[in-house]
């Protein structure tokens, strides 16, 4: 991956795993017909000026490509600009944008992150898309991220939700956070065929009943 990096401009950040992934999964998006990267993406890898950077995310007509690379940028620089892009990105249909955009949420470190994902994995209208917004809360250890947890489980607990995953993560984040507020949630989870050893693993992590 870090040939890419190179190759583009980026080598700022070529020793950077989740950046060298994210630049390997645009290449298709980046490369035009005959091999070479657009002029437009030259000039945004050409630059660590954020505002440069935060003008490809407010400017109209951007190609989300160049929006995620600008938002990924300024996130890891700590710049609180890049927070509403990160957010849109952390709820996108494709998981692997998300996983980039939880990355840098979290290295941003801003305190509306918290907030904003608990929201996203409690949106019951966006529940298929809200296995990174989970992951990114029982990450933060932040005190929304218990209650949204344990609010999410619970409604992926009926045996016949196609949303399992998202109930496991929440189940393992609980277990992770380790606060006894969650131990109900996790044993009513035990029945479940497919969160059940994960929900009994958890409560170990928990410890005994006070």
């Amino acid at each position: 991956m870090i040939w890419i990096a190179d190759r583009l401009g980026f080598m700022e950040y070529a020793e950077d795993p989740e950046f060298c992934s994210m630049i390997d999964r645009l290449r298709d998006e980046i490369e035009n017909d005959t091999g070479e990267v657009p002029e437009t993406f030259r000039r945004l890898a050409a630059t660590a000026d954020p505002e440069e950077l935060h003008r490809v995310l407010t400017a109209p007509g951007q190609p989300l490509w160049a929006r995620e690379i600008a938002a990924y940028a300024l996130g890891v620089a700590g710049d609180p600009r890049a927070f509403e892009a990160l957010v849109l990105l952390l709820n996108h249909r494709d998981p692997e944008r998300c996983v980039t955009a939880a990355h840098a949420l979290t290295r941003l470190g801003d305190p509306r992150t918290a907030r904003a994902a608990a929201a996203l994995a409690t949106n019951e209208l966006r529940a298929a898309y809200a296995l990174l917004p989970v992951r990114l809360l029982a990450a933060l250890r932040a005190p929304e991220s218990v209650p949204a947890l344990i609010t999410v489980l619970e409604r992926r607990l009926p045996a016949d939700d196609p949303h399992w995953r998202v109930g496991l993560a929440c189940v393992e984040g609980l277990g992770a956070l380790g606060d006894p507020v969650a131990r109900p949630a996790l044993e009513a989870a035990l029945p479940h065929p497919r969160l059940g050893a994960a929900a009994a693993r958890s409560l170990h992590l928990l410890g005994p009943a006070g």
